[in-house]
């Protein structure tokens, strides 16, 4: 049976009730939860194909996103549904259990539904929703309270941001531009009263964690990592030991260590905290 990882980025950073309710409603397929204010985000690892379903549901009924502001872009409530393969998994199978969900999401929650993976990009949707490219699936207009969703199929990816120390919202966005290319995505932004240089670390066994903050650490003086959500295995032996702590990494923040003691009580917490 194919077992998929589901990272779902849903517009909510700051509440501590909706986030505990949206918690909820996925139990023990949690893998972990990422928040942030200023973002006013988090972002949910969870595993198989039902949680998403019951996360959507549970988060399109909590929250409006009429009334939400934050830095990170956004399309809708449940803003990013991308299904990932684990070991024993194709992107084959993630692709079939995007478009399965895309299909429900816009029947049962009359969302409208931007689909990325074999199609298009993540960034292309960003570009384009509502100015030139139309959902695939579901109205052809913006949910009231829930707006739309993207919903995708990829490899697994890093998601990392590098905070700076003393740096402006300008020389955080020119180190972004020089660090984007085929395997890695970036936004300077300015969080708070500071400001970061926020990456998608799209081929991490080839750009990760340590080649990031050693390209950026050339440019400005960072104040310290940040990893977003789970990396796996394979990306975190790549790095040498003696810097995860620098890196904002450890084992069990891997994949494959939550997936092995998700069920255990003596378990971190899977609630990152910012």
């Amino acid at each position: 049976m194919a077992v998929l990882e589901c990272v779902v980025n849903v517009s909510e950073g700051r509440d501590d009730a909706t986030l505990a309710l949206l918690c909820s409603s996925v139990g023990d397929d949690l893998l972990d939860l990422h928040r942030d204010p200023h973002h006013h985000r988090a972002v949910f690892t969870l595993i198989g194909e039902s949680a998403p379903r019951a996360l959507g549901t549970a988060a399109v009924a909590a929250i409006d996103i009429r009334r939400h502001a934050g830095v990170h872009p956004r399309i809708g409530v449940v803003d990013v549904v991308p299904f990932v393969p684990l070991e024993g998994s194709s992107l084959a199978d993630a692709v079939t259990a995007r478009d399965e969900f895309a299909h429900w999401a816009a029947a049962t929650l009359e969302v409208p539904v931007f689909l990325y993976g074999p199609e298009r990009t993540l960034p292309d949707i960003r570009r384009a929703a509502w100015d030139g490219l139309r959902p695939d699936h579901g109205p052809d207009r913006p949910h009231p309270s829930a707006g739309a969703m993207a919903v995708g199929a990829r490899a697994p990816l890093v998601a990392y941001n590098l905070w700076l120390d003393g740096a402006d919202l300008a020389t955080a966005r020119r180190i972004a531009v020089k660090m984007r290319g085929p395997a890695v995505r970036a936004l300077g932004l300015e969080v708070g009263d500071a400001v970061q240089v926020s990456m998608n670390l799209v081929d991490p066994l080839l750009v990760g964690p340590a080649e990031v903050w050693d390209a950026v650490a050339a440019l400005a003086p960072i104040e310290r990592a940040e990893l977003v959500g789970l990396i796996s295995r394979a990306a975190l032996d790549r790095i040498d030991p003696s810097r995860w702590e620098q890196l904002d990494l450890s084992e069990q923040r891997t994949i494959e260590w939550r997936l092995a003691h998700r069920t255990d009580p003596g378990a971190p917490t899977p609630t990152t905290p910012r």
